[in-house]
């Protein structure tokens, strides 16, 4: 028995509403990156006719918690998850010219440091380029941006939101799996005063 073609309207109205909703919830309920966050960095692009995005990653409080509680055998990694609002991945192919990606990549990191952003770090190796940037509310670290780039091929775009301690940092991105050169080698220099 065929149903009346208004049914059938009907119908496909209810699964289009459905999935809307489904979305909107999805979307609302942590499994993406927050942008009311206060680490949330306005990230621009590095330039559709030089770079390919490989990746786009947004994680949001949920899945990080969630995550968190099953590193059973690392309670300082799931810890330090449970203590972020969001995660976000950007990773790039380079193929177009790598100096104009560069020239991108520093003008997003000043036009983050016009947003309150502050740069903590610049490292230069070879044609290598990594900047960290921090940004700081009610004297914490809420957020966390990694910009960087292998000079040739790859860039890569980081951004850390939530309370995030500077020597967790390595370890934040080592459990992420992020890519970035000279990660492991992030060091929080103590203050002797």
């Amino acid at each position: 028995m065929k149903m009346p073609e208004r049914s059938e309207r009907l119908v496909q109205c209810m699964r289009t509403l459905s999935a809307i909703i489904l979305c909107l919830f999805l979307a609302a309920c942590g499994f993406t990156a927050p942008r009311y966050s206060d680490g949330y960095a306005e990230l621009e692009s590095l330039g559709m006719a030089d770079v390919d995005q490989t990746l786009s990653l947004s994680i949001g409080p949920t899945l990080l918690r969630f995550v968190a509680s099953h590193l059973d055998d690392d309670p300082e990694v799931s810890r330090m998850l449970r203590g972020l609002d969001g995660v976000r991945i950007r990773i790039y192919e380079i193929n177009g010219d790598p100096g104009r990606v560069a020239a991108r990549m520093q003008l997003m990191g000043e036009h983050l440091q016009q947003d309150g952003w502050e740069s903590v770090a610049l490292i230069r190796e070879q044609k290598e380029e990594t900047r960290m940037l921090i940004r700081i509310k009610e004297d914490q670290i809420r957020g966390m941006t990694f910009l960087t780039s292998d000079g040739k091929s790859e860039a890569v775009v980081v951004n850390l939101m939530g309370e995030i301690q500077p020597q967790q940092f390595s370890q934040v991105m080592l459990a992420l799996d992020v890519g970035t050169p000279g990660v492991e080698n992030v060091r929080v220099v103590e203050n002797s005063n």
